[in-house]
């Protein structure tokens, strides 16, 4: 028994000291570059594979790094991509793509830089790269919504592709959601839809900006281009004024939640023409009520409505003189036709 005790005891100990080397050896190891040493693993033990391994990727990689200091681009991307592709599970896979997708962000090769540098977000979520390539990857998604041509093989222009661009701006928000390139970038994903003629699709992406970054100082901005948004889905007065009341109830929120906002005198102007629409929609249906099937309790009730939503506006003082007809024609219709005399019949004859 005592035996077993302490064989159990040692036991203990030894799980111990293995914890205790564990926890002081830092497992996460940097990748270095200098002038004069070239590629080095610093800052902890493990690369993610074998001595031999190491050796032949470190020495692609030095490889990689010469060919671009030199110039010679070409040769550079091609290795890194092979060294990313031959070590995935190693300390160069993530260098190797990020540096890949740098010199094909330079050449204009758009999508293959994008998706070299989503693999390494996408895949390495701790590379030390993480926030430059987000930022490098807004702005590829800028380059092509403002309509930028990509160039195939460095060379060959390619066509406008301002719907990718948007696409690319929404996976950023996917990937980084709590980055500061977020709130721009979903702004973004707003105005491309907008360039693209989509605007309910613009609306949707604004209606997120305000929801998930409240706190944003972007969120004023957000408020206005949606209220402008739905305004620029009013038809006119005799249309479905849906469109109308959305607009004007977020250039209101706008007025109330940022009044000393600088955009003010917009969306006040803004605010005036929908609700100069929507007071013009009401009084076209209580023409139509009045004039057209002398319904003068519904005519009555949209010239009311009318004067409710703009009170201060021509269309409230039209939509007063229409009471007023619709208050005599009323009379009028109640008041009853004396009957006429019937005339005397006279008895002579000529």
């Amino acid at each position: 028994m005592p035996k077993l005790f302490a064989r159990i005891l040692s036991l203990f100990s030894l799980v111990g000291l293995v914890a205790a080397m564990v926890s002081t050896t830092p497992l996460r190891a940097d990748l270095v570059w200098t002038p004069q040493t070239g590629w080095k693993v610093e800052g902890g033990a493990l690369s993610g594979i074998l001595p031999d391994e190491g050796r032949n990727a470190l020495d692609s990689m030095n490889k990689a790094r010469a060919d671009e200091e030199n110039g010679k681009k070409s040769s550079a991307m091609s290795r890194y991509e092979k060294i990313a592709k031959r070590y995935p599970n190693s300390i160069y896979a993530p260098e190797a793509l990020y540096r890949a997708g740098l010199i094909r962000q330079s050449r204009r090769q758009y999508a293959k830089a994008f998706e070299n540098f989503q693999n390494v977000v996408g895949r390495y979520p701790n590379s030390q790269h993480f926030n430059e390539i987000i930022g490098q990857q807004y702005r590829i998604a800028n380059d092509l919504l403002e309509g930028k041509r990509p160039l195939y093989f460095g060379l060959i222009p390619g066509l406008k592709s301002r719907a990718k661009g948007v696409t690319y701006f929404d996976v950023i928000v996917e990937t980084a959601p709590y980055s500061d390139y977020a709130p721009l970038a979903l702004m973004n994903v707003a105005r491309g839809h907008q360039k693209l003629g989509e605007p309910d699709l613009a609306i949707d992406a604004l209606d997120r900006m305000i929801n998930d970054y409240q706190k944003s100082l972007l969120a004023p901005e957000a408020y206005f281009k949606l209220a402008q948004a739905h305004a620029s889905l009013v038809q006119g007065p005799y249309y479905d004024q849906g469109a109308t009341q959305q607009a004007i109830t977020y250039f209101q929120d706008f007025l109330i939640l940022f009044p000393a906002d600088s955009n003010v005198p917009g969306v006040e102007k803004g605010l005036a023409d929908v609700r100069k629409t929507f007071s013009d929609s009401k009084i076209k249906i209580g023409d139509f009520y009045f004039y057209k099937r002398d319904n003068f309790k519904a005519a009555r009730v949209f010239y009311n409505e009318a004067i409710t939503a703009y009170p201060d506006s021509p269309s409230a003082e039209l939509a007063r003189k229409r009471l007023a007809d619709v208050e005599k024609a009323e009379s009028k219709a109640k008041t009853p036709e004396l009957p006429r005399p019937t005339p005397k019949r006279s008895f002579w004859l000529f």
